[in-house]
């Protein structure tokens, strides 16, 4: 009987899911209102619709994680808490292992980690500046463009910034994608945490999070039999 610990609840993963589907939205939509050349191409409908769903998206891609946290503050603080745990010996070890694991993870043994990983500390903290960036910048621009006065040198300087944000996040994102999707094989299925049910099987929370399987198991909330009942 396989037994399966809930990671990310209904909330979370629709949060996730919004998210990720509005940033590739609006990387998309973005090359119509940043790429000149780009639009030459196509039609002026087509770039007016482009610019358009740009602003739609972008107040969607800022307003989601605003009200998940108003909706669940406590989840918020939970949420910014394990990013600035401080590390253990494992969380280094993990660090200075994780090239040769992507490169021999059969022959590589990773220590046990926390509820993130110290890598994904980096990697995911790395995001959620690009995100913060590209979310203040956009919302600037935005505002520039429709009743705001900020000034033409103020507007190339927030364009700067949001077209960094916008490269930051294309390396970060394809990165989280790679090992989020489950691509790489250590990681095959975990697409499902976000993208499924939230769960993950004993073993697996086990092997990629250690400590936090441990303490999930001791409290047995969260634990169920085959996904169907929660292990008393």
């Amino acid at each position: 009987m396989t037994r399966y610990i809930k990671r990310h609840t209904l909330q979370t993963r629709i949060t996730h899911g919004t998210l990720a589907v509005s940033c590739i939205l609006l990387a998309i939509s973005g090359l119509f209102v940043f790429v000149p050349p780009l639009t030459a191409l196509v039609p002026p409908q087509v770039t007016l619709a482009m610019r358009m769903a740009h602003r739609v998206l972008g107040i969607v891609f800022i307003l989601t994680p605003l009200i998940s946290g108003l909706l669940a503050p406590k989840g918020a603080v939970h949420f910014f808490k394990n990013y600035f745990e401080k590390w253990d010996k494992d969380d280094i070890v993990w660090m200075k292992r994780f090239i040769p694991y992507m490169l021999a993870p059969k022959k590589i043994h990773m220590p046990d980690q926390h509820e993130i990983k110290s890598g994904q500390r980096i990697a995911d903290g790395a995001m959620i500046l690009g995100v913060v960036a590209m979310a203040i910048s956009g919302a600037l621009l935005l505002a520039g463009a429709t009743f705001a006065e900020l000034g033409a040198g103020l507007m190339m300087a927030v364009r700067l910034v949001h077209d960094i944000a916008f490269l930051w996040l294309i390396v970060f994102g394809i990165a989280h994608i790679y090992l989020g999707a489950g691509i790489f094989q250590p990681y095959r299925g975990t697409v499902r945490l976000m993208f499924g049910d939230g769960k993950i099987s004993e073993s697996d929370a086990l092997y990629h999070w250690g400590h936090w399987a441990r303490e999930e198991i001791d409290k047995a909330e969260n634990v169920f039999d085959d996904g169907k009942g929660a292990v008393k």
